[in-house]
């Protein structure tokens, strides 16, 4: 980074915003602080504090990144892979871990690929990287929601002394998708960004549940929040595409959610919006092949019940011989070659997904065709030169530390963009 020459040493600072503390704008935040005393930065959060859901995401483990090889890393981001891969080929993995351990805080990876801090968690890192940002200069104001422009250009917050007019010379807007109102995204930036002329792909829920058409009562009663562990579901979609993949999830008082389910519900939500439905297959037993189920369940049961039949022969018991009974009618219950391929391929139909204030995160934003290599989106007659990173953008990707390590990695390219636009970047 270069300062001011000599000659412009009385020119006026030039003044950056950053809305959004969560890990995007943090990042971005930081970036611009390389600049030293030749920029004002200042984050602004309508929040009381900031990284509200950096904190709630980890609040059993805050997963950084995943530990996967770079190729296999990046098409977790499916359509938007191409437009993110230079920002993670600067920024991925092996960097996060490695600026992670430069704030003092040392990582290890898990059995899954999944990478955590050594303590699993987030507040001591967010403390850590808060101390960092306010010693490079980093001013915050909380309690400051951006309503968008003013007729002069200037932006516009809400804040406790009530409205504020702010003149700036770039911001950087990553303010999050639209799940999790509560701690901040709520995506009412949307209608302030279109009203410009911005492209904005509509928000949708990802990494969420999905409902069925209806449980019976008997089942919602005694089965919502149980887990189905140790399964594996095939979705083949209607343009072609399969999904296949091995973990856990749980009922719920109207359909599914957790991981497994989460990892598919991209596919799964298309699916639903095109076709009205979606129809998964699930495995309850993927270590046995179908052979062999076909055979323990047409060994001979004398007089034992169907229910202690299964438990016996199989294991099935509990909530996965429950999902048989509710989903087979009893004549396929009762025909041994039908109820072995349903056991391996039980379909469960999905009618809608979870609303958007539930998911984990989401899809949709900024679409990439507005902007800039740089993150800068084109065309706008505002005041300010205006950037975009984070959640806000129009990617997703499944849990598993893919949707941080893209926030910051695209923070980050926006704070570099900045830099460029206000002449302050150097590659020395």
């Amino acid at each position: 980074m270069s300062g001011t020459s000599a000659g412009a040493a009385t020119a006026p600072v030039p003044r950056v915003a950053v809305i959004g503390g969560g890990p995007a704008g943090l990042m971005a935040a930081e970036v611009l602080s390389k600049a030293g005393s030749a920029l004002s930065v200042h984050v602004f959060d309508a929040m009381p504090s900031v990284g509200r859901k950096f904190l709630l995401a980890g609040k059993g483990g805050l997963n950084l990144t995943h530990a996967e090889p770079a190729a296999s890393f990046n098409t977790r981001y499916a359509e938007a892979a191409g437009a993110l891969a230079p920002m993670l080929s600067a920024f991925g993995a092996d960097e996060l871990r490695q600026w992670t351990h430069d704030l003092g805080i040392e990582t290890f990876v898990g059995s899954s690929g999944r990478v955590f801090p050594k303590d699993m968690k987030a507040a001591p890192l967010l403390r850590h990287w808060l101390h960092r940002l306010r010693a490079a200069g980093v001013q915050f104001s909380m309690r400051h929601r951006w309503n968008g422009w003013s007729d002069s250009g200037a932006l516009r917050f809400a804040s406790p002394g009530g409205e504020l007019d702010l003149q700036a010379d770039a911001v950087v807007l990553a303010l999050g998708g639209g799940s999790w109102s509560r701690l901040g995204s709520d995506g009412a930036w949307v209608p302030w960004l279109q009203q410009q002329g911005v492209s904005v792909a509509p928000l949708r829920p990802s990494n969420c549940g999905f409902d069925v058409a209806a449980w019976s009562r008997h089942f919602s009663n005694r089965f919502a929040g149980q887990p189905f562990k140790s399964v594996a579901i095939a979705f083949t979609d209607s343009l072609g595409h399969e999904f296949t993949r091995r973990g856990e999830f749980v009922a719920t008082e109207t359909g599914l959610e957790g991981s497994l389910i989460y990892a598919a519900s991209s596919w799964l939500r298309e699916e639903i919006s095109r076709s009205g439905s979606a129809t998964l297959r699930l495995d309850l037993l993927p270590d046995k092949s179908a052979a062999q189920v076909l055979a323990d369940v047409s060994h001979p049961r004398g007089s034992r019940s169907l229910s202690s039949h299964l438990k016996s022969r199989l294991g099935l018991d509990g909530i996965k011989a429950a999902i048989l009974h509710e989903l087979l009618d009893k004549s396929v219950m009762a025909d041994a070659a039908s109820l072995a391929v349903a056991i391996k391929a039980l379909p469960v139909t999905l009618v809608r997904a979870r609303p958007l204030e539930e998911a984990i995160s989401s899809a949709g934003g900024v679409r990439f065709s507005d902007l800039s290599a740089d993150l800068q989106v084109q065309g706008l007659a505002t005041a300010q030169a205006v950037f975009c990173a984070g959640e806000m953008l129009d990617w997703e990707a499944p849990t598993g530390g893919y949707l941080m390590t893209a926030c910051m990695a695209s923070g980050r390219r926006a704070g570099q963009g900045v830099l460029r636009h206000l002449g302050l970047w150097s590659a020395a």
